[in-house]
């Protein structure tokens, strides 16, 4: 039997696959920066265990620190338990950075091979099984750890950390954790912060129905002073738990503010009310910090001066969602009257009503924003990268130069992108007609639907956008937008993540009608487009316009739809399978609609999305076809996720449910 050298050295003499002619070339004439960059891209466990073993020149390229230094399994469905111990084994001491976060499917076994890295400088555990006892073996082995990620659920014990496991935790920089439960976590370990990340996910009652208390927290409240602290970040899921465990980390913060603190974070579905200990927090921050970062609740800012005594320092994120800040206040308060604001790269106005009109809180939401506002804002923040004004009525006047559009297309380096439907309207349209309730028809000829826009042509032709629109113009500016999000004014998911659901939801905005299937067709213009949203579009007549993107938006990842044409009846299914066809790399797709039909061609679209891994359906009055969703799911193998919400009956979904289970591996 041949040696493994000798197995390499024959692979060496008659290149394998990985030596396929491209063009008259072989793939391992190229340079080694070539091929290092080719296989970057490479998932690290085929890395290792596929491409390594092929032949000794890709042996040794496969161990290039560039390749090994970084491992991400995060979400990698593939990586099954035994690739995963295998990778560790291969390369652990050369691993220094590990992201785990998502892999739910190893087990705790498998988690405990991470104690092998033992030159790891940041891990990310998050979504993994960690008990107490695990967490304390993993990190007493890893005396280089300066970052770390981490879920604390219910049952969690510091008492448990031994010694090693906490001096690894004092050396600590970089600290996430997600809590499950009311608990401090490791937290008191780790007194060498700069940065703490908090997602409270807190449910306020257990499986068992015992309602839970932020007084569980008071017998670990000797949390040490975090002088060293820079960034401390909050994000809220809903219920009233979550945020009486948030204050007392706050209550820690607000003895003494850290003299370093430079970005201040707190993310907060609907109202949290201010305690002494937070007043006292902000007017320390006031009076000691300087800040590159804000983001606060909405009524903490709701009628304060905290803002007009807020020192800023090179901000490079500032985010008011849904707060009262007028036009006067965002230019005089924020960016100073015009101040060179280059270094600001993300701005978040999403839900700020009066943000581009005057002080007036009187505005209406028809009314026309004021032009001068959002031209000084796009002058001042220049360079920014990431910008949301979605929630509101953001409606522009028929001034040459002065629709939204035409000033937001000056900021070239923007790379994600969320603006209310009614914004993108081209205002020379004017309002749509109002329908004729009782017209009369005339003779046998064909009716004329009223008050909404004529199709450009019948489907499956895609839509033509139209040059001279200012919406065409503004995506014909943003050459690298990656993330884009047309969501109407009023709407509101029937299944929101992060805020409480709304049963009774608004009429979409009548400028809406304006925005149709050109307009979508438009969005073909992003080469590098990879996540996309469109909600509540009143004025989709077939969809026509996805096909558009489905053909030139190469890259698409996500795809969220929901809400789109008129809410009595799905019109653009046919252009949606048709899009589907052509959407290789989509990984995550939601449909939210009603009286949706997931039937056997929906289904067999879909089948071509071969990377697809979430599918997400909801639907109130929908239906589904249960052989359709049995033979997609045997032919797209990497799907993980799969939810819907259909008005289906129980038995149905349960006996689906069962097919699905019961289906052999693959």
């Amino acid at each position: 039997m041949a040696s493994p050298e000798e197995d390499m050295a024959n692979n060496a003499a008659t290149p394998p696959v990985a030596a396929e002619v491209v063009g008259d070339a072989h793939l391992l004439g190229f340079s080694d920066e070539i091929l290092l960059h080719i296989l970057s891209h490479v998932p690290s466990t085929d890395l290792v265990l596929n491409v390594r073993p092929t032949c000794r020149k890709l042996a040794e390229l496969c161990l290039d620190k560039s390749l090994v230094h970084t491992v991400l399994l995060q979400k990698d469905y593939q990586a099954s338990e035994d690739k995963v111990k295998q990778l560790v084994k291969e390369i652990g001491q050369e691993i220094q950075q590990l992201n785990l976060a998502g892999c739910y499917w190893l087990s705790g076994s498998t988690i405990e091979h991470v104690a092998r890295c033992r030159n790891l400088v940041r891990v990310n555990l998050s979504g993994c099984h960690l008990t107490s006892l695990r967490l304390s073996k993993v990190l007493s082995a890893l005396e280089h750890l300066r970052s770390l990620a981490i879920d604390v659920n219910p049952g969690f014990d510091a008492s448990q950390l031994s010694s090693e496991c906490r001096a690894t935790l004092s050396r600590v920089r970089e600290l996430k954790q997600t809590l499950f439960t009311p608990s401090y976590g490791v937290v008191p370990c780790c007194p060498s912060l700069h940065k703490l990340l908090l997602y409270f996910e807190i449910l306020d009652r257990t499986r068992e129905g015992a309602v839970l208390s932020g007084q569980l927290m008071v017998g670990q409240s000797n949390v040490p002073h975090y002088q060293n602290l820079r960034v401390f970040y909050a994000r809220l899921a809903p219920g009233y738990i979550n945020q009486e465990v948030v204050r007392l980390y706050l209550a820690v913060l607000s003895d003494r503010t850290p003299e370093n603190l430079h970005a201040f974070l707190i993310s907060v579905p609907g109202s949290f009310a201010e305690s002494g200990a937070t007043k006292n927090l902000l007017e320390s921050m006031a009076r000691n910090v300087a800040l590159d970062a804000l983001q606060l609740p909405r009524s903490w800012l709701n009628g304060s001066a905290l803002l007009q005594n807020m020192k800023f320092n090179n901000p490079f994120y500032f985010s008011f969602s849904r707060c009262t800040l007028s036009g006067g206040h965002l230019i005089q308060r924020v960016i100073n009257g015009g101040k060179d604001l280059r270094s600001l790269a993300s701005l978040n106005l999403s839900g700020c009503v009066h943000c581009l009109s005057p002080d007036s809180l009187l505005r209406k939401a028809e009314d026309d924003i004021d032009s001068s506002i959002l031209e000084t804002l796009v002058a001042s923040c220049c360079n920014l990268r990431h910008l949301n004004l979605s929630a509101a009525h953001h409606h522009s006047s028929d001034g040459l130069g002065r629709h939204l559009c035409q000033l937001l297309a000056r900021l070239g380096q923007l790379r994600s992108l969320s603006l209310p439907v009614c914004s993108i309207a081209d205002s020379a349209r004017g309002p749509p007609a109002q329908p004729v309730m009782h017209a009369a028809p005339r003779g046998f000829g064909k009716k004329v639907r009223i008050g909404v826009q004529t199709s450009a042509g019948p489907f499956p032709g895609p839509a033509a956008p139209q040059p001279a629109s200012v919406f065409w113009s503004l995506l014909k500016s943003l050459h690298f937008l990656e993330h884009l999000e047309l969501i109407g004014s009023n709407f509101s998911s029937a299944m929101p993540r992060n805020e409480p659901a709304i049963r009774n939801s608004l009429p979409p905005c009548s400028r809406a009608q304006n925005v149709g299937d050109s307009e979508v067709a438009a969005i073909g213009q992003l080469a590098f487009l990879r996540h996309l949203t469109l909600a509540q579009l009143p004025g989709l007549l077939t969809g026509s316009g996805l096909v558009n993107i489905g053909l030139q938006c190469q890259q698409l990842q996500s795809l969220s739809l929901a809400n789109l044409g008129m809410m009595g009846k799905v019109v653009y299914m046919p252009a949606l399978s048709s899009m589907l066809t052509h959407c290789r790399q989509l990984k995550d797709l939601r449909l939210e609609q009603p009286y949706l039909s997931a039937n056997a061609q929906f289904f067999q679209a879909l089948s071509h999305c071969a990377s697809l891994q979430r599918l997400c359906l909801v639907s109130r009055s929908g239906t589904l076809q249960p052989d359709a969703v049995l033979a997609f799911m045997a032919r797209c193998l990497h799907v993980v996720v799969c939810h819907m919400f259909t008005g289906d009956s129980l038995a149905t979904c349960k006996s689906l449910q069962q097919s699905l289970l019961r289906r052999p591996p693959a």
